[in-house]
């Protein structure tokens, strides 16, 4: 497949689609199919304008559309970008890590804390371990392409497992589970939305109050003992999740 030019796109200055949409469209199926990768560089409004033989704004508009679809990421002193489209995540009993790396993802973590403390009543509640003293807590940026995805925090029963910050890194937390002998079997979940907090910004590259999508999740070994829970926050913009339905009717 050849490189993708702005050349290749054509615009009806006669047609009933806006000059933005078409461009925004054009644009958008060359990231789709691959012509515009992962991290391709997007010419300056300027030079996209005259290209085109487009004024500046429209150009603008064009680019700010496929931003705001989660296409493009205006960096500063780097300028526009191609980013990743989209995860797509079903809804099992699966973590993030894997789901990303069968999708052909390699997931890229920062560990932000990893360590043992005294159990909270909200531990005590989630864990639903009556006399639980010490829990291990887990907070960590997950991303895909350089680009964040995720905020994950969790609560551990400690002694459960005691990974390293490096295994943290390289491996999910139902691969690192899973090794030390724990039988996952089951899971209760909830989904939302929220806006982002300023701390949630920075570590998402997103702008305060922007949507994200929220996951609370209690996990069951095959005794019906909880070994994790976790409250997770997700870049609306990257991400989804995809549920089959049926009827039992």
């Amino acid at each position: 497949m050849k490189p993708w030019a702005p050349g290749e796109i054509v615009v009806d200055p006669n047609g009933p689609e806006p000059l933005y949409s078409q461009v925004a469209r054009q644009i958008g199926a060359a990231i789709e199919d691959g012509r515009l990768p992962n991290g391709a560089r997007l010419d300056n409004e300027l030079d996209l304008a005259a290209r085109l033989h487009l004024s500046r704004p429209t150009i603008r508009q064009a680019i700010q559309s496929l931003v705001n679809q989660g296409l493009l990421v205006r960096k500063r002193g780097v300028g526009t970008q191609v980013v990743r489209t989209k995860v797509a995540r079903p809804l099992r009993l699966s973590s993030l890590f894997d789901d990303l790396s069968e999708l052909g993802d390699k997931p890229e973590s920062v560990v932000l804390v990893n360590r043992v403390e005294p159990a909270g009543d909200d531990a005590i509640e989630h864990l639903e371990t009556p006399g639980l003293t010490h829990v291990r807590r887990l907070k960590r940026v997950r991303s895909t392409g350089g680009e964040p995805l995720a905020i994950m925090n969790n609560y551990l029963p400690d002694g459960l497992i005691a990974p390293a910050d490096d295994e943290l890194r390289d491996k999910g937390l139902y691969q690192l589970l899973r090794s030390a002998g724990v039988r996952l079997h089951a899971a209760q979940q909830n989904v939302g939305a929220r806006q982002a907090t300023e701390e949630d910004a920075e570590l998402l590259d997103e702008k305060p109050g922007a949507a994200l999508l929220t996951m609370h999740r209690t996990t069951y070994d095959d005794s019906g003992k909880v070994v994790e829970y976790g409250w997770h926050v997700y870049r609306a913009s990257r991400y989804s999740f995809n549920l089959s339905l049926t009827n039992n009717v």
